[in-house]
């Protein structure tokens, strides 16, 4: 898990410079330093990096560039706050600390854009150590090991492959962190869930792995509900309108949801926020066999909705319609669910940022402000009501799916909202989950999207 040394720890000083501080930086140099810099034709670009020796040959000093407009880089087109997550990338084995020279430069950010680029996929490859970076005076540590490690539990599970991640592990995962952080746990299976949960157990009815309904509960009675719901299917094959081969390789990221609201409970918990949490997972596996439901069937939802199968490929608003039923009859102060929905969020905002949708216009400027604090951006895309025709069936209340290529995100939104009537403080998020190449703090595969966002969100709403 991440982890930073101790202040005062002797390690090698990295300097970030952006582009207005490198001049004075530059003369201040020693001469060998800046005979070195000319040398290589050293300049602080975005994600530059140059090692300076000392005497005896040692490792003296890191400059590292980080752009134009600020020590993180922010301000600059194309900057990246996260730039500093890059450098456990470049940097050999050793202890390192930041050296602060830019006034813009945040060193609470960098420290955990730097955690969040440590992180390694360890499971079934092992790697060499990384640089280890020594915690910079005057930020919380604690903190940002809280969220970091939040993320790396997430993103782990994002990456497990399904042969050894299903319902059962996902369960599993939630149950250990129900016991770090005191939380009760209870889960719904097998009769129980077809009686009461009738949509998760059509869609995991054809898997030999049992579908379940988690539900963990932390805080205290008294406390503001707040309620999570997160998209648990641990392999998506498409069902009987099964996917491609192509279609299914990134299928072991279709419980993103799941990790993303596992990844911001934690945060939650281990910083002892004063609401009362909920989270709620749906775990299915999404398979082939006699008993897969079928095009064309309908099902009666715990809402009592009764739903009409277009397309067994759209199984995560299925088992969210149930789950947020659930949540709708609690009335909670704010539901968020979380799902690695819609192909359409990705075509409309690429991978890397992700859609939301509520019809709370002082909620989503909150979800956008906490989104740009936390670093974790997202955009909003729009609940427009007259699309909802296009999930009208002609045998039942609802199809799960609108039959057209138009506003897939937007329709899948809309399905949604209609088994979480009462709950005006609803944000959906329509998430990737996945990294496609690596960027600053951001390794290539698993992602928590959303995560360190709705930590922010919360921690800004009920504690100020």
């Amino acid at each position: 898990m991440p982890a930073l040394l101790p202040p005062g720890t002797p390690a090698v000083p990295v300097t970030c410079l952006s582009k207005e501080c490198w001049p004075a930086m530059r003369e201040a140099l020693a001469p060998q330093h800046r005979a070195y810099c000319a040398a290589v034709d050293f300049a602080p670009k975005a994600g530059r990096l140059v090692l300076l020796p000392g005497e005896d040959g040692t490792l003296a000093r890191v400059l590292y560039g980080v752009g134009k407009g600020g020590g993180n880089g922010f301000g600059e087109p194309g900057g990246d706050r996260l730039i500093a997550g890059k450098l456990p990338g470049l940097l050999p084995p050793g202890n390192y600390r930041f050296d602060v020279e830019d006034a813009a430069f945040d060193p609470a950010e960098a420290t955990l854009a730097w955690l969040l680029g440590s992180y390694r996929f360890t499971r079934y490859k092992t790697g060499r150590a990384g640089p280890a970076l020594v915690a910079p005076d005057g930020v919380d540590a604690g903190e940002i090991v809280r969220i970091a490690s939040a993320v790396a539990m997430g993103r782990d599970l994002v990456n497990t492959p399904a042969n050894d991640l299903g319902p059962a592990e996902i369960e599993a995962a939630t149950r250990d962190l129900a016991a770090r952080h005191g939380a009760a746990l209870a889960v719904t299976l097998g009769e129980d869930l077809a009686r009461e949960f009738p949509l998760i157990h059509a869609v995991g009815a054809a898997s030999p792995r049992a579908p379940r309904l988690i539900d963990l509960t932390w805080g205290a009675p008294d406390a503001p509900l707040v309620i999570l719901v997160g998209k648990g299917v641990a392999f998506d094959t498409g069902g009987l309108d099964i996917k491609p081969s192509s279609g299914m390789l990134l299928m072991k990221k279709d419980m993103g949801g799941a990790a993303a609201s596992l990844a911001a409970a934690d945060m939650i918990m281990g910083a002892g926020l004063p609401i009362r949490l909920r989270l709620l997972i749906p775990a299915v596996e999404n398979a082939v066999s006699g008993d897969a439901f079928r095009p064309g069937d309908v099902v009666r939802s715990r809402a009592g909705l009764s739903v009409e199968v277009g397309n067994t490929d759209a199984e995560g608003r299925l088992i969210l319609a149930d789950a947020l039923a659930l949540a709708d009859a609690e009335t909670p102060d704010l539901l968020i669910d979380f799902a690695t929905l819609t192909g359409a969020a990705r075509v409309a905002l690429g991978p890397d940022l992700p859609a939301y949708f509520t019809e709370d216009d002082a909620l989503a400027d909150a979800v956008m402000r906490a989104g740009e604090a936390a670093m974790d951006p997202v955009w909003r895309m729009p609940l427009h009501a007259p699309y909802a025709s296009l999930l009208d069936s002609k045998v039942a209340d609802i199809n799960n799916v609108s039959g057209g290529p138009f506003a897939g995100a937007i329709t899948a939104a809309l399905f949604l909202r209609r088994f979480a009537p009462k709950t005006k403080a609803h944000v959906h998020f329509d998430l990737y989950g996945w990294n496609p190449s690596s960027k600053p703090g951001r390794p290539e595969g698993g992602e928590v999207q959303t995560a360190r966002l709705v930590y922010a969100l919360l921690k800004g709403r009920y504690r100020g």
